[in-house]
């Protein structure tokens, strides 16, 4: 099964996020991304990809141990970026020390585990849209209006670990489902 770790802001942060892309997707050429739907919005702490299902009860335990040894932390949305003209996405502030440190635990786990996962920098984001393989977009209009964005402040206070199930219908646009497997409290 295709598996990530993430965390998930709360339904207040998304409707602010929601209104900015709005914004986002009435200018020149916002129609050839693929913009992720609201549901979908989450940060990422680390892609754990196919995992065996025999591995899941040992992966299970370590995330459980990771979310205990990290506490809550405030977070924000704010800002975004590109990266290069495949994807665009809005940034995090707040507490990024204390984030990192929970991704690099998370990844730390899952790799003890038994399942590979890449090494390397954490950026904290939400990707918010995807160009695809062909259609070029100029991605610095989008990333421009994003620079003025901020929202409101939120604590984060589990980790989660998602299920993503690959659309396969073959029908442009289709995306991803995710569902959440297991939650844990952050109680460091």
């Amino acid at each position: 099964m295709r598996l990530f770790t993430a965390v998930l802001p709360p339904p207040a942060a998304l409707a602010e996020l929601g209104a900015e892309v709005d914004r986002l997707t009435a200018l020149p050429g916002a129609g050839r991304l693929r913009w992720t739907r609201p549901e979908g919005r989450h940060l990422t702490l680390a892609f754990l990809g196919e995992v065996d299902e025999d591995l899941l009860p040992e992966l299970t335990e370590r995330l459980g141990r990771a979310a205990r040894r990290h506490p809550a932390h405030g977070l924000r949305l704010s800002g975004g970026g590109r990266f290069g003209d495949r994807v665009l996405w809005t940034g995090v502030e707040g507490d990024r020390t204390a984030l990192t440190r929970l991704a690099a635990s998370v990844a730390a786990g899952a790799r003890r585990a038994g399942v590979p996962v890449e090494e390397r920098p954490y950026k904290p984001h939400l990707t918010l849209a995807r160009a695809g393989r062909t259609a070029r977009v100029d991605l610095r209009p989008y990333a421009a209006v994003l620079a003025g964005f901020t929202g409101r402040d939120w604590r984060t206070h589990e980790l989660t670990l998602v299920r993503s199930r690959l659309p396969g219908s073959g029908v442009p646009g289709e995306q991803p489902r995710y569902e959440t497997l297991r939650a844990w409290p952050l109680d460091g």
